[in-house]
């Protein structure tokens, strides 16, 4: 088989890992607590990581003494603040709707560019970012993107969205870590860092007991999270972005709700409303927009 085409394929297998867990995530979000559930996905996903950095590098991950305070905010907003708001959210959400409300992740983090790195926001980004958020709005008022102002957001609509943000401070600090700290690396020690904040709070809110009575499936779900959902598909989408680019890579990331939706509709029996497909599609053009624009 032609490596480009393995390529591809590895990077459509790294969407529909991810796609896969939503599902992952709302069984286990049934099951244990948000923080149990987090330290045990990144337990195993930190033992993974470090066999494949020693793989893909020669060497065991090392950083120097300056980054770890940055790598130490990655672990903080992309694994133990973003993993428990994950978790917390979809004990109410639906794979579905909570897939599209991070959909809108990538159009936040190009005002987070804008504002920060000062990277040029012209007129299509703006219009894609507003089309994002009023794709959003559509999801959470389910059709009427008033009401999150009238009458507000529920519990788990805002931790899904504080996903979108911890994600979305997660990538934009990641930016000038990466220029010292190679992708893989940057992983392991986010995923090393996020797993020793959630300890005290997972044995706090009973981790040892609920590890000890976890059924077969849930720890189905933490392998399928730790294993495939973090380590393989990050390992193969870096070696896409290498190979490929960013540019033609990140296309791809627009179907990972498209999948979770499927996947929720096929494993869940969840349903898919007009309000959901309407707001779906404004947000996926709203961010196709926003990474289009030069």
């Amino acid at each position: 088989m032609p490596s480009t085409t393995l390529l591809y394929l590895k990077l459509i297998g790294s969407v529909i890992f991810w796609g896969g867990t939503w599902i992952a995530g709302r069984t286990l979000a049934g099951h244990l607590t948000p923080y149990s559930a987090a330290f045990l996905r990144f337990l195993f996903a930190t033992v993974f990581m470090f066999f494949l950095v020693c793989r893909g590098t020669g060497h065991k991950p090392r950083c120097s003494r300056k980054d770890i305070l940055p790598l130490a905010f990655l672990g903080f907003t992309g694994v133990f603040l973003y993993n428990i708001l994950f978790f917390s959210g979809l004990k109410t959400v639906p794979v579905g709707r909570a897939a599209l409300i991070i959909a809108a992740t990538p159009s936040f983090i190009a005002l987070g560019s804008a504002l920060i790195f000062k990277e040029k926001f012209p007129p299509g980004k703006a219009v894609g970012f507003v089309l994002a958020l009023l794709g959003v709005s559509t999801i959470i008022g389910h059709g009427n993107p008033v009401s999150i102002l009238t009458e507000g957001a529920n519990f788990g609509d805002l931790c899904i969205i504080g996903c979108a943000l911890s994600w979305g401070t997660y990538s934009l600090a990641g930016k000038p870590v990466l220029r010292r700290v190679s992708a893989l690396e940057s992983v392991y020690w986010s995923c090393l860092f996020g797993t020793f904040m959630l300890i005290g709070p997972a044995l706090y809110h009973g981790l040892i007991n609920e590890a000890m009575n976890a059924s077969f499936v849930d720890y189905i779900c933490v392998l399928y999270l730790a294993l495939l959902g973090t380590g393989l598909s990050f390992s193969w989408y870096f070696s896409a972005i290498r190979e490929i680019g960013p540019s033609k890579t990140g296309i791809f990331i627009n179907l990972v709700p498209v999948v979770a939706i499927f996947l929720g509709v096929v494993m869940l029996g969840e349903q898919v409303d007009m309000f959901l497909v309407i707001g779906g599609t404004l947000t996926i053009a709203g961010v196709w927009l926003t990474n289009r624009s030069k």
